[in-house]
């Protein structure tokens, strides 16, 4: 018999003060049994700094033919196309060819070694933002992981703070690759 996916429910309290965006997400994910508490909360933050009424989960790692979070207009056009981890070239140019934008997050020890090695193959695609989410952080992250959790998050200058009433993270992305510096 195999192993069925793991259901989290997530109440979001988000000001995101950089897009003027303030409201109260309610986000219910199911975590694939493959999938680690480091790559879910990636996902979640992932989901809240890119927080729209039309944001979705995906089926993500069950499906080769989509993101791990979409955007899509009303006419089904694709509008952001968001993805987890150090993906090769050939899932990052399907990514940019299927949406408006694309962003990657990546996170994880290898971050280093996988970066220099892609970077210039990425440098001609004019709607790929990919971020990097350090290691320290993602520890603090999975300390957050509840199967029901309240969260609040402030966003302001590009500054982020996640946290529960028990304790708050942090979060300092790195800016890999930004469309509007290249």
């Amino acid at each position: 018999m195999a192993i069925k996916a793991t259901i989290y429910k997530a109440t979001i309290q988000l000001s995101d003060m950089d897009r003027n965006y303030y409201q109260t997400l309610n986000i219910t994910i199911a975590r694939h049994p493959s999938e680690t508490e480091r790559r879910l909360m990636v996902r979640i933050l992932a989901y809240i700094l890119n927080a729209h009424e039309d944001l979705q989960f995906t089926k993500g790692l069950s499906e080769d033919d989509e993101p791990e979070i979409w955007l899509k207009s009303y006419s089904d056009e694709l509008e952001l196309w968001i993805e987890l981890g150090q993906l090769d070239e050939k899932r990052i140019k399907k990514g940019c060819n299927r949406a408006k934008q694309m962003r990657l997050y990546s996170y994880g020890s290898s971050v280093d070694l996988w970066w220099p090695k892609i970077k210039n193959k990425l440098s001609h695609f004019t709607n790929l933002s990919v971020i990097n989410i350090d290691e320290p952080t993602c520890d603090e992250l999975t300390k957050l992981l509840k199967r029901n959790m309240d969260l609040q998050c402030s966003i302001d200058s590009g500054q982020i703070w996640l946290g529960n009433s028990e304790q708050t993270v942090q979060i300092d992305p790195q800016v890999l690759l930004d469309p509007s510096t290249t």
